[in-house]
């Protein structure tokens, strides 16, 4: 499908987006709860289960608070559940173990060889992310993509978090054009609340994070196996 509106600038979702969530973040999530618990096993089992992940299977549950929350909302959900940590301190000592991922990550495809084909085309890049932004912009140091990432919102940047519209709209504010001529892209029902919330031109869904067709597609204009589908003539970009 085409928009009506030209689009001029994408933001990816991070995790689940640009890089496979399964491969990237299960042994993470194993290592964070084991933290959480103060090595207290049984402790970490139930940890894995209020974030939404399957000790068992390794799964993560779609719009869980692994696939979908921030680190101060997985310390909060994890302190109520019978973490030991106060607060702040958990929060820290999850950001800083969350930033370890970036060396690790495995990406759904090429992402410099993709970043260049949309700056090619002409549009911006942004992403934004529940992680932090300091993990984001280790992420793209990882794979050398610094310099065609125009933007980064991470959930302690300041815009808020999804799915607020905060991240989107600061986006668009940076590069000085409306919404609508963004088209945003994630895997987990925040992503497209976040674009609904702000008016983004065209909401992108792809099923290579935890996010599920039966729930993505009715909200979705778009919904992809992976960014690597994406048609860059389905969008109208200007010139």
């Amino acid at each position: 499908m085409k928009t009506t509106t030209p689009i001029r600038a994408i933001l990816f979702d991070k995790d689940g987006t640009l890089i496979d969530y399964h491969q990237s973040w299960g042994p993470t999530n194993r290592r964070a709860a084991k933290l959480a618990a103060a090595g207290d096993v049984d402790l970490a089992q139930r940890l894995l289960g209020v974030g939404g992940m399957d000790a068992a299977s390794g799964l993560t549950q779609a719009d869980s608070l692994f696939a979908a929350g921030n680190t101060r909302e997985i310390a909060e959900a994890w302190i109520a559940a019978g973490s030991p940590f106060e607060l702040e301190a958990l929060i820290q000592a999850l950001d800083t173990l969350f930033q370890g991922v970036a060396s690790e990550a495995v990406p759904v495809t090429d992402l410099r060889v993709f970043f260049e084909r949309l700056a090619a085309r002409g549009l911006a890049i942004g992403i934004a992310s529940s992680d932090s932004e300091a993990a984001i912009r280790l992420m793209l140091r990882t794979f050398g993509l610094e310099e065609l990432v125009s933007y980064v919102a991470g959930y302690d940047s300041g815009y808020g978090w999804k799915p607020e519209a905060g991240m989107l709209l600061g986006f668009a504010k940076a590069l000085g054009i409306p919404p609508a001529q963004i088209a945003v892209v994630g895997d987990n029902l925040h992503d497209m609340a976040m674009a609904t919330a702000g008016g983004a031109g065209l909401r992108v869904g792809v099923l290579s994070g935890t996010g599920r067709r039966e729930t993505l597609a009715p909200v979705a204009d778009l919904c992809l196996p992976s960014i690597a589908a994406l048609d860059l003539d389905q969008l109208v970009a200007l010139p």
